[in-house]
């Protein structure tokens, strides 16, 4: 009777981290962000819509070639980010490669909207450096091992976990 009674408690009293483990609430999660994620597809395909018009617009005379260069620049930063965000919904993760493509493209968009004469020497450095260290991370990233094909090593650590899960479940079982 007393060992009934103890098995009871230990059903009712659940430690978060078990919780929060259970399939339930993960689904639930993941629907979310991917309802974010969606919302944030269509405000950005929404948004790049009035900025396609938006750059027909500079086409018209009298034509300001900086500016129709920076909208067009712009109009392939949003489709770059709306790949991004595709990318992430079919493979669950971000593409360094994309994020950094975007954030080369976006530099060089801001560096033709100012003009490099009109920009400060320490700025052009800076700029200049950051540029280098995204395109050896564009490099670099073709040498790191794939993570999401072949070896995958969060997928190693859960397989772990459940094997841990399994055996301290057969343990309760048998005491």
């Amino acid at each position: 009777m007393n060992k009934a009674f103890h098995n009871h408690q230990d059903m009712t009293i659940t430690p978060w981290y078990k919780w929060l483990n259970n399939g339930g609430v993960i689904k639930i999660l993941e629907f979310i962000q991917d309802f974010i994620i969606v919302s944030l597809c269509i405000g950005l395909f929404g948004f790049m819509i009035l900025q396609l018009r938006e750059m027909f617009v500079s086409l018209l005379p009298p034509l300001n070639f900086t500016r129709v260069t920076a909208d067009i620049l712009f109009v392939l930063i949003l489709v770059e980010l709306f790949r991004l965000l595709i990318i992430y919904l079919q493979e669950r993760r971000v593409s360094i490669g994309v994020a950094v493509e975007v954030s080369i493209v976006s530099v060089l968009r801001e560096i033709i909207v100012k003009g490099i004469l009109e920009i400060p020497w320490s700025q052009i450095l800076a700029t200049g450096a950051f540029l280098l260290v995204l395109a050896v991370l564009l490099v670099v990233r073709v040498w790191l091992p794939p993570t999401f094909e072949g070896v995958d090593p969060e997928q190693k650590i859960s397989a772990r976990y459940q094997q841990k899960r399994q055996f301290d479940k057969v343990e309760n079982n048998l005491v």
